[in-house]
């Protein structure tokens, strides 16, 4: 373990997180999603798992030491429900309120269809794996900046 950080962040995933520049992005996601797979076309080239969190715990975590894109709208993303765009399920309220504690402020995170949302993870530096067992429990964080000291 190490002092400040998180101590649900593992070795994998603090590297590929300290690794990312800005406008980079990660994907996290459920235990449905076919993770393993597509993260063979990210720049990390294999999957890193957050096995034993909920997408929530997960983002938390993530968020405490990845500082989100201030600069485009698409700063977070979320999948869609299949059927019902609008729809905002329990696992999604949650990481949105890991979003707005980490900002500081409530940004909604805008929705992602399903198969796009496959492409974006084709794209992404990393994909990270949860335990999460809640459908749609899949999210994209990019990248933002750290401001230097006053």
């Amino acid at each position: 373990m190490l002092k400040g950080i998180d101590n649900r962040l593992n070795a994998e995933v603090l590297g590929a997180l300290r690794a990312m520049g800005h406008g980079d992005y990660l994907v996290l996601v459920d235990t449905n999603f076919p993770a393993d797979s597509l993260s063979r076309h990210t720049t990390v080239g294999h999957l890193l798992r957050m096995e034993n969190l909920t997408s929530a715990e997960a983002a938390e975590a993530i968020l405490s030491v990845l500082p989100l894109d201030t600069f485009v709208d698409d700063f977070a993303g979320r999948m869609q429900v299949v059927g019902d765009p609008s729809a905002v399920p329990d696992v999604q309220r949650e990481v949105q309120a890991k979003v707005n504690a980490a900002e500081g402020a409530d940004r909604p995170i805008p929705g992602v269809e399903r198969f796009a949302f496959y492409d974006l993870a084709k794209g992404a530096y990393a994909v990270i794996q949860t335990g999460e067992r809640r459908f749609y429990g899949c999210f994209m964080f990019r990248k933002g900046v750290i401001p230097p000291e006053a």
